[in-house]
Order: structure tokens, then C-alpha cells, then sequence
């Protein structure tokens, strides 16, 4: 008899024992409730993947974390991240999936990119779709550089081909973007 088998045997045995055959039904459709649900707790989530927008006050917080955060303080408000890597530009990247926040060696917070169907600036939402054409008709100095659209109004910058994928900036970064336009 295999493992799983003996495992329903088991279970069947225990919930039989503890009242017949109705009881048992009962039984096993709690266990197996009960199962679920700590399976459905236990299962790990991405940092954001319960709600797919981004809340940014530009240059100030990304979904209520400060620009001013350190490295401890996402951890702190995330967990451990899925992986912690360094990128090509130099920047220690703590990708939580939906979620991934950028630091300088120093420990200075350069950027958050997130999955974010929609952007909300204060009591202004812009879906996505829409991102693009927003950020040309409202802010007269962005610019475009390897694919990104980049609003240095709104700190941001996005390829709006690559749907719902937004990078909110620190305020220092938007120099490093406008040198890679000047290039």
C-alpha cells in the first residue's frame, strides 16, 4: 500500500473511531478544511501581490515606505526577500516577486520597482494602460532612455510596453537617468 494510502487509512481509522461512519465524514471534511486553510497561511506571498497598485508620493515614500528606509526596515516590513542580488549598475536588489528595492553599497534606497495595475498620485489614480499617455501630457520634461519612460515630475520610470511594472525613483536618481539621455 503506498504512503498516501496508508495516510487516508489512517485518517479514515481516526475519524471512525471517534463517532461512526457519519461522524467520520464529518470529521475528515474538517480535517481536510483545516488542512487547507493552513496550507493557504503557510503558503508564501510575494511583498504586494494582495493589491497590485503602487501608492507613491513621488520622491517621498513607495506604498508608505520612505525613501529614507534601510535595508533592515524592508526586511523588517517584508521578511527575507525570495533573493538578494547585485544588478549590473551596482545596486543590491531584495526581490520580494511583486516587489524589488534597490540599494546603493551605502545603504541609500534608490528605487522600488513593483507590479502596480494602477499608480495613485495622492487622489489621482492612473491605470497602467493609461501611464504613458498621462506622464506625456502632464509632465513636459520627461524623456525616453533604453525603453523607459522616465517622468522626473512624478519620479518614475517604466516601460510602458512591459505592462504594470512601474520604478518609483529617489530624488538623486533622476540625474543618473538625465546622463544616460545626455549618452
Amino acid at each position: 500500500m503506498g504512503r498516501r494510502k496508508t495516510k487516508i487509512l489512517l485518517v479514515l481509522q481516526w475519524c471512525s473511531a471517534a463517532g461512526g461512519a457519519g461522524a467520520a465524514r464529518r470529521n475528515i471534511r474538517a480535517v481536510a478544511a483545516g488542512l487547507a486553510d493552513a496550507a493557504r497561511l503557510l503558503k508564501p506571498r510575494a511583498a504586494g501581490s494582495h493589491n497590485p497598485c503602487m501608492h507613491l508620493q513621488p520622491y517621498l515614500s513607495v506604498n508608505g515606505l520612505p525613501f529614507t528606509a534601510t535595508r533592515e526596515d524592508v526586511i523588517g516590513r517584508h521578511g527575507w526577500p525570495h533573493s538578494q542580488e547585485r544588478n549590473n549598475v551596482g545596486l543590491t536588489a531584495l526581490d520580494y516577486g511583486a516587489q524589488v528595492f534597490r540599494f546603493q553599497d551605502s545603504g541609500r534606497l534608490e528605487e522600488v520597482t513593483a507590479r502596480a495595475e494602477v499608480l495613485h498620485l495622492g487622489e489621482l489614480a492612473v491605470p497602467f494602460a493609461h501611464l504613458a499617455a498621462f506622464v506625456r501630457a502632464n509632465d513636459a520634461a520627461a524623456f525616453e532612455r533604453a525603453d523607459f519612460l522616465v517622468s522626473p515630475r512624478y519620479g518614475i520610470a517604466f516601460v510602458p510596453q512591459e505592462p504594470c511594472w512601474v520604478t518609483a525613483l529617489a530624488r538623486h536618481c533622476v540625474g543618473e537617468w538625465e546622463e544616460l539621455r545626455a549618452g
